[in-house]
């Protein structure tokens, strides 16, 4: 028999919420702000990051460990007579690639504590509710494999033309007001309802020390941030499309959504045009309006004219191509201004660490060219994945002849080195087998 742990407790709790959601799709949850306890408090602290960067109070990790007993006791204490309050976030900015900037937000460690528990309890909730469209931040899902299953979709379905888009400033712009509204749906408990409306409009410290108070938005990097997006675009996009776009064409179409970029397939140009015209005005609804420049209609089809049209999903771009068989097929292949992106980081980074000790240095080579195997590591996808690691081993070979005025290496040793180190070369990482379509 397991021993009762407060981690089993919290997972037991979980699990009959979840339960209870699944089998009741209009269930409201009355008591969870009860599961804000000590035990299940601890259990949340460790599954933080440890190594995650500060907020505004500069508590760390280990300097809020060193008392947690008493800080716990402190923080449920607070949250019991209705004294606790969200502290400032922290704002950061972070480089895109394409030249500008991400926002970022970086609440306090005990922001951080009860927005990990708070978003235990939404998921299990909300988990039952959410669509095979939905992709992004749920368990068991990511986005090569969403990314995989659009490819399927597209190659064996009745599919001429596709819409992506993007939603503008999407975690800046979502509605407070309609946010709640959209809790409410499955939460009657008024205290944790509370809860979640002090971190929405918690104010934001910028890097230049002005203080902003947001009227809209949730900020990108809050940990509860991920499911309220999720549930947000449910509600805006996800149903809709299920409900009523669906109903109205005429012909096959399909939607995969990761985050706020999604790509919408039609059989048939009119259905396409007709959801393209309405989009604006759906999302107008709740706050939202799409990204113009992200956003636009083409033809996608196996029997389209030659040369067919492209796109990019999550850093992939998808297109027909005649294969050798003579036979149309889709194909997966890494989004040009990624692959040019991965070979300028890995320019910047060789020119700040080529200094340092070979063994660090092959071993840090080792994990990022290990990370992009693991992404990019599709079907189809060998050619691009040569071209950038002839990139990077052509880069490494001279930044590494730089540590002295002497040429410290031929290709002969170069090459020799890289297998000394085991630096991993391109391979295909993705299962054969085809994704199951819920």
């Amino acid at each position: 028999m397991q021993k009762r742990t407060p981690a089993n407790d919290m997972r037991t709790s979980l699990r009959g919420i979840a339960n209870r959601a699944r089998r009741d799709r209009k269930a409201r949850f009355r008591d969870v702000y009860r599961l804000l306890n000590e035990e299940n408090l601890r259990d949340c602290f460790y599954r933080l990051h440890r190594s995650a960067a500060p907020g505004v109070d500069r508590v760390t990790f280990e300097e809020y460990e060193r008392n947690l007993d008493t800080n716990l006791a402190d923080l449920v204490k607070r949250l019991k007579e209705k004294r606790y309050r969200a502290k400032l976030v922290r704002r950061k900015y972070i480089p895109k690639g394409n030249g500008k900037l991400r926002p970022l937000g970086i609440p306090a460690l005990e922001d951080k504590l009860l927005q990990k528990a708070a978003a235990q309890v939404l998921t299990a909730i909300y988990e039952q509710d959410f669509l095979d469209c939905s992709w992004a931040y749920r368990a068991g899902r990511g986005p090569r494999e969403a990314s995989r299953v659009l490819e399927h979709q597209l190659h064996y379905g009745k599919i001429g033309w596709v819409v992506e888009a993007d939603i503008r400033g999407f975690y800046d712009n979502i509605s407070h007001e309609w946010m709640m509204r959209m809790l409410e749906e499955r939460v009657a408990d008024g205290a944790f309802l509370h809860l979640i409306g002090k971190w929405l409009k918690a104010g934001v410290l910028e890097e230049d020390g002005k203080v902003m108070h947001p009227a809209t938005g949730t900020p990108q990097g809050g940990i509860v941030s991920p499911v309220l997006a999720n549930i947000y675009l449910h509600y805006v996009l996800d149903l809709w499309v299920e409900c009523s776009v669906r109903k109205e064409c005429q012909g096959e179409m399909f939607m995969i959504r990761f985050a706020d970029d999604f790509v919408t397939a039609f059989q048939y140009r009119a259905d396409a045009v007709r959801f393209k015209k309405v989009l604006s005005e759906r999302l107008g609804k709740f706050g939202l309006a799409v990204a113009e420049d992200k956003t636009r209609m083409l033809q996608f089809g196996r029997y389209a004219p030659e040369p067919n049209e492209k796109f990019e999903f999550l850093g992939f771009e998808f297109r027909w191509v005649r294969r050798r068989a003579g036979k149309m097929g889709v194909c997966r292949w890494t989004a040009p201004k990624k692959l040019h992106a991965s070979v300028r980081a890995f320019t910047q980074w060789l020119k700040e660490s080529y200094h340092n000790r070979v063994s660090r240095l092959m071993k840090e080579v080792s994990r990022k060219l290990s990370g992009y195997w693991n992404y990019y590591g599709v079907r189809g996808n060998m050619e691009r994945m040569n071209r950038l690691y002839y990139q990077c081993r052509r880069l490494l070979f001279k930044w590494l002849n730089r540590r002295s005025q002497k040429r410290s290496y031929t290709w002969e040793g170069f090459e020799a080195m890289l297998q000394l180190f085991c630096v991993p070369t391109p391979r295909i990482v993705e299962l054969p087998a085809q994704p199951s379509l819920l």
